[in-house]
């Protein structure tokens, strides 16, 4: 029932505004655009029609020019596709502004997943003392990540900022003048982004959405729990960053870059202290308060903007003595104005947020390797030797006697120390070690840290591994192990109060293991350093480097840590959020505000709230394992398949990807010009099948190894385990969505080419087996039956794009047939990429 209402709702408030506001773009003044919005829905039904009869993107496109157009010149021709896609990128911006206006009225404040919700439901159970208790220690943490999805320049986001507002107070001047603009303001970043840049764009995420969000949701988590014996913690919700730290793969970020972006957060929270107390210093007027009020404004200006030192204890000890006075002389008026201001002071430090460091444990070595060929001339050591008498050594190297990445390395970090002094131990704590595998790669950091001179209880950083290929996730918990028994290590961690965090990579693994296997990977590897940690009396806690769509880990994440039951560490929720995800899921306050409260209640009812469909009994395990090795070997087959590198580079956008100048990082790891496997990067890797909607890393092999246990009469088993698992039904759901948006039609044409139709047709095979079945298993007659929001906004939005990838694909063809002005059909490739991507939200 409530599913139809909200689905009603949605036709009313998106479907139709859309509709209404869409009609807008018809007498827009663009230039020589002014018949686009006419001419498109030809391209949209050619295309439609066009691919159900199974025409090729080539036939389709050339057949809308010679109905539709008079046309005659290649050129002529190219101009209209490129005038069409940029009315295409304006049609998403402005269903993503609708749908983002329509959040507040399509979720309430009791849905399940907030906080009101599980109030009320712990107040039913008699589990009030019980949420309290967990709330005492544990916290959500989402990192933001600078990974390259997210298109829109600056000058876009605001005035998508600005166009959300004008559609949810429905001012029709507003929104015509706003896509006017739009309709003049470039879609590209002329040259590519630098990890400056990047880092500011999220920065003003922090300011502008996050600093009022996160205050706004601890004030209503400390009211609606708080008696007079419970406290909030400070650390409840808690943001990490990437951007300027993240140096795996990104030769632009240096030690330089890194200290750049620790003050640029530092300025960027203290900017806003200073905003947000000159609101509090209207109502705080009086007598003594305003005094010193005044001052510590006065002390946050010095620290902005001529270089003075401020710490949080100070801004605390000022933020104290207002209000002694204010409670002892005035009645205590406005005291909530004055605890709000604190406690984001409290939660926000002078960091705003933890800035990570995070590189390519191949690099580590190199670097481990040179300094101690020059600190120990040509004397022969294996990879423990080496860290063991680096950690031992008690002079300093210098960094200049290097160069290159070397140099680079130890020059990180020397300058952690400073970096902690100016924002706090919070500001930069730990330093993430990508594709770990042997105790080697968290040991070599340690010895990074002794070689530039840092004493062991100087070391105020967490060392993180990062298991994220098969193998790794294989040796998580030997490599664990050895690690908690090692002296030196040992010493370490008891400093930093018997914590470790470990971090699981989603991406990497589902690009190595298969959808399938890659989840249960990871599922069994928390299970197991779980155990292991609890043995050593260590608290883990894990880290996942979730992504966006469901072959990069992402999907409900709501349901996914709903999901894990007790035999899986719930000390903390911790996720990598990237570019393209912050916009469409945090990108507004109440987005922000609602998806936070998701993941908070998640972690909070898997202690408080048992439910026996989290825990697998050996039964389900054993299918699950079953499942996972038929799909893995059938993923392998795919990936062994000589047509899967060539595939992908000749008849997908993969190529493309480094030319769209929307992020700083290289779409590949390593230099050489031939293309291998496990260079590609997750996104390009990922995006490049949403762009050709096959999607097929989300669901490859889940379907194949469900029919499997049919022929051998045991599909009611599986059935069991969807009914009877929430772990496995999230998989199953997840791997839907992705199915949704695939549309196989687009590349019909391609199971005929001569090449690569075999491979094509084997694709496409298993989309097929996996969306009958998967639709068997769950009992729906159409994918993502069971979220109907969500369905509806996937439909239009593929509507909005079809004409897009027409053109994608035509300009492919076209490259591939090396036909005409190849310059600008890559030109048409790479610009189709924007709106796509933008349209379909989580599609890298």
């Amino acid at each position: 029932m409530i599913h139809d209402q909200r689905a009603e709702k949605f036709r009313q408030i998106v479907e139709n505004k859309f509709q209404i506001y869409n009609s807008l773009f018809m007498s827009l003044p663009y230039d020589k655009m002014t018949n686009i919005g006419m001419l498109l829905p030809f391209l949209y039904e050619e295309s439609r029609t066009g691919y159900d009869a199974g025409k090729t993107p080539e036939e389709i496109v050339e057949e809308f020019f010679k109905n539709h157009t008079d046309l005659q010149t290649e050129e002529q021709k190219l101009e209209l596709l490129f005038k069409i896609i940029q009315y295409i990128e304006r049609q998403v911006v402005l269903f993503d502004s609708i749908e983002d206006a329509a959040f507040p009225n399509l979720h309430s404040e009791s849905d399940s997943g907030t906080v009101t919700n599980l109030f009320e439901r712990s107040f039913q159970d008699h589990k009030i003392e019980k949420v309290r208790e967990k709330l005492k220690d544990f916290s959500v943490k989402v990192v933001f990540t600078a990974h390259p999805t997210q298109f829109y320049p600056s000058s876009v986001q605001r005035i998508i900022q600005d166009l959300r507002g004008a559609i949810t107070s429905d001012s029709v001047t507003q929104i015509d003048m706003l896509l006017q603009q739009l309709g003049k303001t470039p879609f590209v970043n002329k040259e590519k982004p630098t990890p400056i840049d990047e880092a500011l764009s999220i920065i003003s995420y922090l300011r502008y959405v996050y600093y009022d969000t996160i205050g706004e949701l601890f004030t209503k988590i400390k009211k609606t729990f708080g008696n007079g014996h419970f406290h909030l913690h400070e650390d409840i919700i808690q943001l990490g960053f990437w951007p300027g730290g993240d140096r795996d793969g990104n030769p632009f970020v240096t030690a330089d870059v890194t200290k750049r972006v620790a003050e640029e957060l530092r300025s960027a929270i203290l900017k806003s202290y200073y905003s947000h107390l000159k609101f509090i210093r209207r109502r705080l007027s009086f007598r003594g308060v305003s005094e010193v009020l005044t001052q510590l404004s006065e002390e946050l200006y010095a620290a902005i903007f001529n270089g003075q030192n401020i710490t949080a204890e100070d801004i605390l000890k000022k933020t104290d003595e207002a209000e002694k006075i204010l409670i002892s002389e005035h009645n205590s008026l406005f005291l909530d104005l004055l605890a709000n201001f604190r406690d984001r002071v409290m939660i926000f430090g002078t960091h705003f947020a933890t800035l990570d460091i995070r590189q390519d444990s191949r690099i580590h070595q190199q670097v481990i390797d040179e300094v101690f060929a020059k600190m120990y001339r040509n004397e022969g050591a294996n990879h423990e030797q080496k860290f063991n008498k680096l950690i031992q050594s008690t002079e300093p190297v210098n960094a200049q006697d290097f160069e290159d990445i070397v140099k680079d390395t130890l020059l990180t970090v020397s300058q952690v120390s400073e970096i902690q002094n100016l924002n706090g131990l919070r500001g930069m704590n730990r330093y993430i070690i990508s594709n770990s595998d042997a105790v080697k790669d968290v040991m070599n950091v340690y010895a990074f840290f002794k070689i530039c001179g840092y004493k062991d209880e100087e070391i105020n950083m967490d060392i993180v591994p990062l298991f994220e290929t098969m193998e790794g996730l294989a040796n998580a918990e030997h490599v664990m192990n050895e690690l908690y028994q090692n002296p030196v290590y040992k010493k370490h961690l008891e400093r930093r109060g018997n914590q470790q965090t470990i971090m699981l990579g989603f991406s990497d693994g589902t690009k190595d293991g298969g959808y399938l296997k890659a989840n249960w990977e990871i599922y069994k590897a928390k299970e197991l350093l779980t155990k292991l940690s609890e043995q050593n009396n260590i608290k883990v806690v894990f880290f996942d480097g979730r992504g966006g769509p469901p072959a990069r880990g992402g999907g409900k994440t709501h349901d996914f840590y709903a999901s894990q039951g007790k035999t899986i560490a719930n000390n903390k929720i911790e996720l990598t959020i990237q570019g393209q995800t912050i916009t469409s899921i945090f990108g507004n306050k109440e987005q922000a505000k609602y998806n936070f409260e998701q993941l908070l209640t998640a972690g909070v009812e898997n202690d408080v709230f048992k439910n026996a469909k989290k825990e697998l009994t050996e039964k389900e395990r054993t299918l699950i394992v079953e499942l996972a090795e038929i799909s893995y070997k059938k993923y392998s087959d795919l990936k062994a398949h000589p047509m899967f590198v060539p595939y992908l580079q000749e008849m997908s956008t993969l190529e493309y990807y480094g030319k769209t100048n929307i992020g700083s990082r290289p779409s590949k790891r390593g230099n050489g010009s031939e293309l291998k496997f496990e260079d590609l990067r997750a996104i390009p890797f990922v995006g490049s099948w949403s762009q050709l909607k096959q999607n097929v890393p989300g669901f490859f092999g889940f379907g194949y190894a469900m029919q499997q246990m049919k022929e051998q009469g045991r599909f009611e088993e599986v059935r069991e385990l969807y009914k009877g698992s929430d772990f496995f039904k999230t998989l199953v759901l997840n791997s839907m969505m992705s199915m949704n948006k695939s549309y196989f039609p687009l590349t019909y044409y391609i199971k005929n080419n001569p090449k690569f139709g075999a491979f094509w047709n084997v694709l496409f095979d298993e989309y097929e087996l996996s969306r009958e079945i998967m639709l068997e298993l769950t009992g729906f007659k159409i994918l993502q039956e069971e979220d109907p929001l969500s369905r509806k906004s996937v439909k239009i939005r593929e509507k909005i794009v079809l004409p897009l990838l027409s053109i994608q694909q035509y300009a492919l063809m076209k490259i591939q047939k090396g036909e005409g002005n190849k310059e600008a059909y890559e030109k048409l490739v790479t610009r189709s990429l924007f709106g796509n991507i933008n349209a379909s939200r989580n599609s890298a």
